[in-house]
């Protein structure tokens, strides 16, 4: 079997200067290059996963389709390659240390002290190469958490330097990622904490083979000069990466660097084509064109921190960008909404969307919010959590089932319309116990749901552990709240929605997770049309 090619991205100076992004830029254009090509995320937080992180902590939890909850870096890899991910792609320190430490336990150590090298370091080695043993890659690109000089980091840095040792220079490269900082008050960008950070990368034993520095301002061909010699590094190596007004335009900017050239150039592998980047183009030019704009309210919990939605955002993007239609979001918190307040912060809204979340915190602003969508005719879409609050809405106004809820809300209220799934009831632990992953669903012909799938049979991802109280679901529909997708296996509610309704759907799996910039999601492609149909309509009315 082929040897595949592995490009480790490393990161200096400050934290969030977007190694994901460049590293996703980088996979799209040896993609579309015609190269084979996967990335993964070695996180240094000793957390075995993000899935019981808070999403003030760590933004959003990605979930793949087996059922990984993970770093949402994977939804960039997922975005822009158009390929899942799994497991595989994301590792935390906490599981490299669960499994050494189980494989102690089980004594495959021999009674041998075991210790951060070579125990540690040979276990991460295994991770960043179990990818590239399957065949299915040419190259291999793994993204280190962290910044270089980061205590939690050293182990990953360590086993890079081990990897690249014994697999050889021609089929390793790393990139360095740094920031080229602009300093107003002298009028000039700064080149030292870049050397800083490489000298700490050298002093760990590995060489930057190319360097991308973030930038505010262009990078003269002398100030690159300069980087290269005092970084030892080709001078074509140095790699500009100004801030753009979209993660989107990134690709097209390496492109113009040459980065894919420079490094298929160093890992001595062939120009197999031209970038074939006519549809991302095309998106490109879509999004920065729109014909018309809607304003729809992200109604969440944690809406502070925009990363606890990001997969939200980046598809109201995608299908926004489907439709030529630019997507304005306000986030607004649900504790802040009450009957009272309610019109006033709905009112003018084009469309509604009730986020995913956990607890009982602001989940009355929820239901409060479904009501008002539901009473004057606002597109309304309910992932989650926010279509069972969709039923609870429902159940407690149209039905009139006095304090329905959900049992996670209340564990003891009359009318149980949500609740704990069975075979939940058992588990204690919380991590990683979830019905994650995906899951099948059968759509009923002649719904909205059938409509917006053009199938009657589909596969998306979920994260719950509370689900639809199927001894409600005869009187709901009997008032009006259709079930348009159910799982076939467990006959789980997947999908509801109201035909009297000019848009109301709630689904109780993720369909933000698989929106992609090849395929935005139909659900949130349809509810941009909703948005912007009624909007017209609004208009056309007023004259």
């Amino acid at each position: 079997m082929k040897t595949p090619k592995y490009i480790f991205v490393t990161g200096g100076v400050t934290s969030s200067l977007g190694k994901g992004i460049i590293a996703a830029s980088l996979a799209k254009l040896l993609q579309a290059r015609g190269y084979r090509v996967t990335i993964q995320k070695f996180d240094p937080y000793i957390n075995v996963d993000p899935g019981t992180l808070n999403p003030y902590e760590h933004g959003e939890c990605y979930i793949t389709n087996d059922g990984a909850e993970t770093d949402l870096d994977l939804g960039h890899y997922e975005r822009f390659l158009n390929v899942p991910t799994s497991q595989a792609n994301n590792v935390t320190t906490g599981r490299i240390y669960l499994s050494v430490i189980e494989k102690e336990r089980r004594g495959e150590f021999l009674g041998k002290t075991v210790q951060v090298v070579p125990h540690i370091t040979n276990e991460i080695k295994e991770r960043m190469q179990c990818l590239g043993q399957t065949g299915s890659y040419d190259l291999i690109l793994t993204e280190i958490g962290g910044t270089i000089g980061d205590i939690e980091s050293l182990p990953y840095i360590e086993s890079v330097r081990q990897l690249i040792w014994e697999l050889g220079n021609e089929h390793c490269l790393v990139i360095h990622l740094t920031l080229v900082p602009y300093l107003a008050a002298a009028g000039e960008l700064k080149t030292k904490p870049t050397q800083h950070s490489v000298k700490m990368l050298m002093e760990s034993g590995i060489k930057a083979d190319i360097l991308v520095c973030r930038t505010e301002h262009e990078i003269s061909a002398e100030l690159k000069r300069k980087l290269a010699l005092f970084c030892s590094v080709a001078t074509e190596a140095v790699i500009q990466s100004k801030d753009a007004s979209t993660i989107y335009e990134v690709p097209m900017l390496m492109l113009e660097e040459k980065l894919d050239q420079v490094v298929l150039k160093k890992l001595n592998l062939p120009e197999l084509q031209e970038p074939d980047l006519d549809s991302w183009r095309q998106f490109l030019t879509r999004y920065q064109n729109p014909k018309h704009q809607v304003t729809v309210g992200l109604v969440g919990k944690y809406v502070e921190l925009q990363d606890s939605y990001k997969s939200i955002l980046e598809a109201f993007i995608h299908a926004g960008t489907a439709q030529e239609t630019q997507v304005i979001i306000e986030s607004i918190h649900s504790e802040q909404l009450n009957p009272d307040s309610v019109a006033e912060r709905l009112g003018h809204l084009d469309g509604i969307l009730v986020a995913p979340g956990f607890g009982e915190r602001g989940i009355e602003g929820k239901i409060e919010t479904v009501r008002y969508a539901r009473e004057n005719g606002i597109p309304f879409f309910g992932i989650c959590l926010g279509m069972q609050m969709a039923v609870i809405e429902f159940a407690r106004n149209v039905v009139k089932l006095a304090d329905a809820n959900s049992t996670e809300m209340n564990p003891n209220t009359p009318h149980p319309v949500i609740a704990l799934m069975e075979e939940q009831k058992t588990i204690t632990k919380k991590g990683g116990t979830m019905r994650l992953g995906a899951w099948d669903c059968h759509i009923k012909p002649d719904s909205l749901a059938a409509a917006i799938y053009q199938t009657n049979s589909i596969r998306e991802r979920h994260r719950h552990r509370y689900e639809y109280n199927g001894m409600y679901r005869e009187v709901l529909e009997q008032n009006g709240l259709i079930t348009s997708g159910v799982n076939p296996d467990t006959n789980l509610v997947e999908m509801v929605e109201m035909p009297s309704h000019p848009f109301f759907i709630g689904v109780q799996f993720h369909p933000e997770y698989t929106s992609t910039v090849v395929n935005p999601h139909p659900i949130f492609v349809s509810f941009v049309a909703a948005m912007r149909e009624r909007l017209i309509l609004s208009k056309n009315a007023a004259v």
